[in-house]
């Protein structure tokens, strides 16, 4: 099973029996058998009947939407997901349960702060020339490990996750050459060529999180860290947490090894954006990278969801003879 990634101008999408036929102007029709199709990652305008969105649902095929310029997701596409309402059930007196959401929360964000900690001691490693920045990091999220494990608010385990996160991008400001211009984590739009990546990565990562809690059977919209928001799936960016440290360890490294350059990208008022080849880079890069994120993400959701199976409430028998 894979990804199948559409990033082209006046692409088409049609049903050919048990084939996605991916048309284009000037080209060959190009067909895609449905069954090696696990995701489809849209930018920009591509045009599809309903019959073809339809066949992707009912076999589980997961699509994504970007925007064609800023790569933002605009929308999500799931098939059928796990049958059992308990989980959910399960879920939602969760959401009620000061202590349990307390200790889940605490384990998430430790897990994000040793994260951060391995990437910054990797990194001492092999820029020695930037010590100093990257040991004032460290300093600050190691001293944060003891207080979280003590924390008796899910307030204040937001606030140690902040402090982690700002000290963290100060340090790996370090990394990156001057001439991208990062000096930090900004968004909405990115303003530089490394905000850029991560915020497309951290997209994808999300739509990850997304399609593995919808399929162990959990509602993404409920977390148990991130408090619930209108239209933010809150269990999906708990879940991704953890894992913000490698994609930012990834990102270095796109620009470590030169895949990616400043000339790959464009500017546009006041957005920093890649542009074509750019971003063909990136989802090579990123399609090779992310297989053991995504074995992690379904692996907790079903452990997410096991240990949920055990709070959960009995739910009567459906009746056979109903209409």
């Amino acid at each position: 099973m894979g990804t199948l990634y559409l990033d082209r101008r006046d692409l088409s999408l049609r049903l050919d029996g048990k084939r996605l036929v991916i048309e284009e102007p000037d080209a060959r029709p190009r067909g895609v058998p449905l069954a090696l199709l696990e995701r489809v990652v849209m930018q920009g305008q591509v045009h599809f009947d309903s019959g073809a969105l339809a066949a992707l649902a009912e076999q589980g095929t997961s699509v994504v939407c970007l925007s064609a310029r800023h790569s933002r997701r605009t929308a999500i596409l799931i098939g059928p997901g796990h049958g059992d309402a308990r989980r959910r059930l399960a879920q939602y007196q969760l959401s009620f349960d000061a202590a349990a959401r307390l200790t889940l929360a605490r384990t998430l964000i430790a897990a994000k702060l040793q994260a951060q900690i391995r990437l910054l001691e990797n990194a001492q490693e092999q820029r020695p020339d930037v010590r100093k920045p990257l040991h004032d990091g460290l300093a600050t999220i190691r001293a944060l490990l003891p207080t979280l494990a003590e924390a008796g608010e899910l307030a204040t385990v937001l606030g140690l996750e902040g402090a982690g996160a700002a000290a963290h991008y100060a340090a790996l400001t370090a990394l990156f050459a001057p001439t991208l211009n990062f000096t930090g984590r900004n968004r909405r739009p990115p303003r530089d060529p490394v905000n850029a990546c991560l915020s497309l990565g951290y997209t994808l990562l999300h739509f990850e999180a997304v399609r593995a809690a919808y399929g162990a059977g959990l509602d993404p919209l409920l977390g148990f860290f991130h408090e619930p928001a209108y239209g933010r799936e809150s269990l999906a960016c708990d879940l991704i947490e953890p894992l913000r440290p490698r994609l930012d360890n990834w990102v270095w490294r796109l620009f470590r090894e030169r895949w990616l350059r400043a000339e790959d990208f464009v500017a546009d008022k006041g957005a920093c954006l890649l542009a074509k080849g750019g971003r063909q880079t990136f989802y090579a890069g990123y399609e090779a990278w992310v297989p053991p994120l995504r074995r992690y993400l379904r692996r907790e959701c079903y452990r997410l969801a096991n240990w949920l199976n055990g709070r959960a409430p009995a739910l009567a028998e459906a009746d056979s003879d109903g209409d």
